[in-house]
């Protein structure tokens, strides 16, 4: 039985190995000439005021950022039930389970948009 899970582990120790190498290649073939203008940081084409470490930033990009991911992967479970409603041997318990997911994701956005998570000023 474990026999049949060979594959597999080859599959994962070929990966693993090329991650590794690929990470020991870079670490060997970069560039060692550092100087003190590429040392600096540079942001957006700009030079930066202050220390990036005492100064405080809005997450609220990420919480954007979060609330896509969330509603975007969700929503990926509509489209099997799309094809599988095409189908016309849905039953009604499965008809009635994806309105009431909807009705779950619906709620979530009202809530986040009551929060106000979605303003962006």
């Amino acid at each position: 039985m474990l026999l049949s899970y060979l594959p597999i582990l080859i599959m994962i120790g070929f990966a693993s190995f090329m991650g590794v190498m690929a990470l020991f290649m870079s670490f060997i073939m970069q560039p060692k000439n550092p100087y003190k203008e590429k040392l600096t940081p540079w942001e957006c084409g700009m030079e930066p005021v202050g220390d990036a470490n005492t100064g405080h930033f809005r997450i609220h990009f990420f919480i954007i950022a979060i609330l896509f991911i969330v509603f975007d992967v969700e929503t990926l479970f509509l489209f099997p039930w799309a094809v599988i409603l095409t189908d016309h041997s849905i039953s009604m318990f499965l008809f009635v389970e994806m309105f009431v997911f909807i009705a779950v994701l619906a709620v979530g956005l009202i809530y986040a948009w009551v929060k106000g998570a979605l303003e962006w000023i």
